[in-house]
């Protein structure tokens, strides 16, 4: 198994023990593709749920440019949801998997085919 494997590994694991969700893993690894290099940089694989900037980095280029929703409120709200699930105490945040259950709770599968 490569470095993405072992990652995509850790995600589905935060993904049932710490989100509750049994992971669609062949939707787990798209999504994880699509975050790019960022997997492997320790600084851009997490989301600082407590920056500002960052969750509108979240909002603008993952859920309005890639996902294609419109701009509101309801993605502030989705995105404040999907940090509770993963648990506030929870320091890694990883970015593929706030991804994962944004893209699930948009039913947005059929952007990663």
């Amino acid at each position: 198994m490569g470095k993405r494997d072992d990652l995509i590994a850790i995600y589905a694991s935060d993904l049932k023990e710490k989100c509750g969700m049994a992971p669609d893993m062949d939707l787990l690894t798209k999504v994880t593709i699509g975050c790019g290099p960022s997997i492997y940089n320790a600084d851009a694989s997490t989301v600082a749920g407590s920056q500002k900037s960052e969750l509108e980095t979240v909002k603008t280029n993952f859920l309005v440019k890639k996902l294609g929703l419109k701009d509101g409120p309801e993605l502030d709200a989705a995105i404040a949801e999907a940090l509770e699930i993963y648990g506030k105490s929870n320091r890694n945040k990883y970015r593929a998997v706030v991804y994962y259950m944004l893209t699930k709770k948009f039913g947005k599968e059929k952007v990663y085919g």
